[in-house]
């Protein structure tokens, strides 16, 4: 049950790599209450609770029993994501889900209808869009800064991560590959820009079937790759503005950018994938204008703190469900596309919150104890 005042309790489920990250940042909230940490190896989510100060750690069970907690953070693996924002609905709480949102539309329409039915919201990584970098972008283009924006070009080209990364194998199954994996953070930066998708137009490949893993205690062993690893998209926007972007574990060459011209110049965006960076605008003359972003640049959680101020005021939050389903909904259009070599037109359109207040930050404390 949802408090109306004081900071709101938060619960993470999942204790793996990626909660250290969250809970370094969670827990120096002041709108927030950390207050339980569970995953199905207890002793894992101990370590974790007591690394960071959490007074409670144990069962997602005992989690989902604590009347204080209003928001669980939901870290589990990817295909199993709707399965436990189910069952943390189920329990009258709001969701903060790490990405994907979904895997399909179908489950991703039955959390949106599952939350709407009990008045709960289910929000969704990624919160880099809330960050310096992409906040900054948003307030100078629609501040007229490079004139009518125009189309826009992103890539994201790199060798895969199966030269680092110690257990790939998922990245390259089904609901990840460049365009699941790195495509949301690209994807829900163009909508904050351009507004909602309406078609896509795309092509894909898959340059072998099998890779094999280079470090790690696994080096050397090789594993099926079942998704596109190479996706060129054309993106068309319900403000008939385009964007054409790839996404690609196929090149030898790593490379992001992030551009979007304008009929008075070019800004060149921060990386979509981070919380920060400068611009930098092309307005014709032999050098481009650098000028400093400025908002939160604190990472993971910073969504988790937004829903929570959204919920304490009755507003909608920015990273929510409905901007999910429809970066998801894009996704899955763009992989039609590339199977079927035709047009698709997206059905789901999303309204988008207003850019956040220049001076706002997550380490301010909104509400009292």
């Amino acid at each position: 049950m949802s408090n109306s005042t004081g900071t709101v309790g938060v619960g993470l489920i999942g204790a793996g790599v990626i909660s250290d990250q969250y809970l370094s940042n969670l827990v120096t909230f002041p709108d927030l209450d950390v207050r339980f940490v569970a995953d199905l190896d207890l002793e894992r989510a101990k370590t974790q609770a007591e690394k960071y100060g959490v007074p409670g750690h144990g069962s997602v069970a005992e989690l989902l029993a604590d009347p204080e907690i209003e928001i669980v953070v939901n870290l589990t693996i990817p295909k199993v994501h709707v399965e436990v924002a189910m069952q943390i609905l189920d329990a009258g709480k709001h969701v903060w889900s790490e990405k994907p949102f979904a895997l399909d539309r179908e489950s991703g329409q039955a959390l949106l209808a599952a939350a709407s039915e009990k008045g709960l919201r289910v929000a969704t990584a990624p919160d880099t869009f809330l960050g310096a970098g992409i906040q900054s972008a948003r307030r100078l283009v629609e501040a007229g800064g490079i004139g009518q924006p125009l189309t826009a070009l992103t890539l994201m080209q790199s060798p895969g991560p199966e030269s680092w990364h110690p257990n790939p194998d998922f990245l390259f199954q089904d609901g990840a590959g460049p365009l699941f994996d790195i495509g949301p953070y690209y994807i829900t930066a163009l909508v904050q820009l351009f507004g909602p998708i309406a078609r896509v137009t795309a092509l894909a490949s898959q340059a072998f079937p099998q890779r094999t893993i280079g470090s790690g205690p696994r080096a050397g062993q090789s594993f099926d790759v079942t998704v596109p690893t190479h996706v060129s998209a054309l993106f068309e926007f319900e403000s008939g503005q385009l964007a054409q972007s790839v996404f690609s574990f196929d090149s030898k060459l790593g490379r992001t950018q992030f551009e979007v011209a304008g009929s008075t110049g070019t800004l060149v965006v921060p990386d979509p994938n981070t919380f920060e960076g400068d611009l930098l605008v092309y307005g014709g003359g032999e050098e481009p204008e650098s000028i400093p972003s400025t908002g939160p640049t604190q990472g993971r959680g910073t969504g988790v703190v937004e829903l929570a101020q959204a919920i304490r005021a009755g507003r909608p939050e920015r990273a929510s469900g409905e901007l999910a389903y429809h970066v998801l909904d894009v996704m899955v259009s763009t992989a039609e596309s590339g199977l079927s070599r035709t047009s698709v037109d997206v059905v789901s359109t999303v309204e988008l919150a207003p850019a956040l207040p220049e001076s706002w930050t997550p380490a301010d404390g909104t509400f009292g104890a």
